[in-house]
């Protein structure tokens, strides 16, 4: 059985993407789903490859019960357009970013991942690295909300 791959994109791997990963992670490990999912993500640049997620988001999501410790930063690379069946970017920048990069075979995989939350008008997750505290407890809710939308989504795919 194939598994579902998904790869939750920022700029530096080590604040939003990895809050999504652990987030998705903890909703399929929820709902008993984890055999039907490959989660990862990456960052568009490699300012912070092999590097722990900041301990600010590390912190956040682990008063959420979500552990981040595992998760190491790395680069996107030209691969991951033909492994992952879904990449999904924090923001139209890291999006530009990726899309300049990208296959044009590929291009249908690569999508603002808040499109897949409904109900709030907000297109993009804020990068939190240069703010407080309530920063990364934002990103968590919008994560949330999004990582909800985009299981459901993809259920129906899914062989269960």
């Amino acid at each position: 059985m194939k598994k579902l791959s998904v790869l939750f994109v920022c700029m530096g791997n080590i604040c939003r993407s990895p809050t999504a990963e652990g987030v998705f992670r903890k909703l399929v490990q929820d709902e008993r789903l984890e055999d039907f999912f490959e989660i990862d993500s990456a960052g568009t640049h490699a300012y912070h490859v092999g590097d722990p997620p900041d301990e600010r988001a590390q912190k956040a999501a682990l008063n959420r019960g979500i552990d981040l410790r595992n998760i190491r930063a790395r680069q996107v690379g030209h691969s991951d357009f033909e492994t992952f069946d879904h990449i999904l970017v924090m923001d139209r920048q890291n999006l530009d970013t990726l899309m300049f990069v990208c296959p044009r075979t590929h291009s249908q995989k690569v999508k603002l991942f808040m499109e897949y939350a409904s109900g709030i008008k907000v297109k993009e997750v804020p990068d939190p690295y240069y703010g407080g505290d309530k920063g990364f407890d934002h990103v968590l809710d919008l994560v949330e909300m999004a990582s909800l939308g985009f299981l459901n989504s993809v259920r129906h795919t899914l062989r269960v």
